[in-house]
């Protein structure tokens, strides 16, 4: 049986408040085409679908385009709810769309049915392990403690339940959406720390034949049996260095697995630059990088004058502006209340405007604008006092 293995597609977030929803469209497209074009006989999505509980209409409707689409070809599909998706949301007239072959999976409770589909081979059972939040469903599964081992443990037992009492030779496929031990995370993955223990080991899925994973952003292989599609857009710069894509996962009748990488189609590379401001605007090699999204850390000693417009004239896309001055001068470590004993007020905001620009102190004009400041400000105090 060939798999198509998604996840992440979390639809209505936005790129640093630039909208992805055309991206977003552009990617199920290319999903829509790759289920006709490559055979695919089933589509797995790890869950978060959307970005927040409650996603923009236009997420919404995406959503419903793409499901029409897949029932359109013919094609089963199961979904699982993520941590970013509304489980309760999601799961709404699950009944009615599972008549078109598009499984919404989204209840603990159900993890241990699941959904069968035949090949030339037999029986392939498709179970469905929505995001488990361990202190919401530690009693439903039964689980020793709220934790994510336990909770995820606890929904394995019923599969493995499941799966013993069906015929011999049925293969087996797991949607999860967890932190697997071993994956490499990203800036864009919401934190599910509970209990100072987020992840899981990849052992807790022993006894199936694939488990499709979810929440991580980069594709991965932890085992041949375990993998993370990633997501699909980058969502934070953090993934810069990824390549989006998704897996073709082929099962044959003994339940081995072989998978294909399939890219997706990248809206815009992403660039990280780094240096004083006048290097970023001059470099010649930072040319290749005028087309992507930017995020630009300046190394200046102080602030300059505008820099957001004067690299947005050579990088249009830039959007994200980030200060990181490099070391000026060792700095005491003796404490504020030290450090103030005994100074003028002048000679405090004098000391704060070398602090902020990492050790370029005051000129004399600047000394003279803090001085007619402070003067301003003593003299309202007086008149205040007086009106009193």
């Amino acid at each position: 049986m060939r798999l198509l293995h998604t996840s992440d597609w979390h639809l209505g977030r936005s790129f640093h408040r630039v909208s992805l929803l055309t991206a977003q469209r552009a990617f199920l497209d290319h999903l829509v085409g790759t289920v006709r074009d490559r055979g695919i006989e089933a589509v797995l999505v790890a869950g978060d679908i959307y970005d927040r509980a409650v996603p923009p209409l236009s997420a919404v409707q995406l959503f419903d385009e793409a499901l029409h689409r897949l029932a359109d070809l013919g094609v089963p599909a199961v979904m699982i709810s993520g941590n970013h998706d509304s489980a309760r949301r999601l799961g709404v007239g699950s009944g009615l769309i599972r008549q078109a072959g598009i499984h919404l999976h989204t209840d603990p409770a159900a993890c241990g049915t699941p959904v069968l589909l035949e090949d030339g081979h037999g029986p392939v059972a498709l179970y469905g392990l929505p995001y488990l939040e361990p202190a919401m469903v530690r009693d439903a599964l039964g689980a020793r403690r709220a934790g994510h081992t336990e909770v995820l443990g606890a929904a394995m037992d019923r599969v493995r339940a499941d799966l013993a009492a069906r015929p011999a030779g049925t293969r087996s496929v797991v949607l999860a959406h967890a932190f697997v031990t071993g994956g490499a995370v990203s800036d864009s993955e919401r934190d599910i720390t509970v209990g100072g223990v987020a992840s899981v080991p990849a052992a807790v899925f022993d006894g199936v034949d694939y488990a499709a994973l979810g929440h991580l952003h980069g594709c991965q292989t932890l085992t041949e049996r375990v993998r993370y599609s990633g997501s699909p857009l980058a969502y934070s710069f953090s993934e810069a260095g990824h390549r989006k894509s998704m897996w073709i996962v082929d099962l044959d009748g003994d339940g081995a697995v072989t998978a294909e990488r399939v890219d997706c189609p990248v809206p815009r590379p992403l660039a990280r630059i780094r240096g004083p401001l006048e290097r970023l605007l001059d470099d010649p090699g930072l040319a290749r990088h005028q087309d992507a999204w930017v995020e630009a850390t300046l190394t200046d000693p102080s602030r300059p004058h505008e820099p957001m417009a004067r690299l947005a004239e050579r990088f249009p896309h830039i959007v994200s502006l980030v200060f990181d001055p490099d070391e000026g001068p060792a700095r005491t470590l003796a404490s504020y209340a030290q450090r103030l004993r005994g100074r003028s007020d002048q000679e405090i905001a004098e000391d704060f405007v070398e602090h902020v620009r990492a050790g370029r102190a005051a000129d004399a004009d600047e000394r003279a604008e803090l001085r007619s400041a402070i003067d301003e400000v003593r003299l309202d105090d007086t008149l205040h006092e007086v009106a009193r």
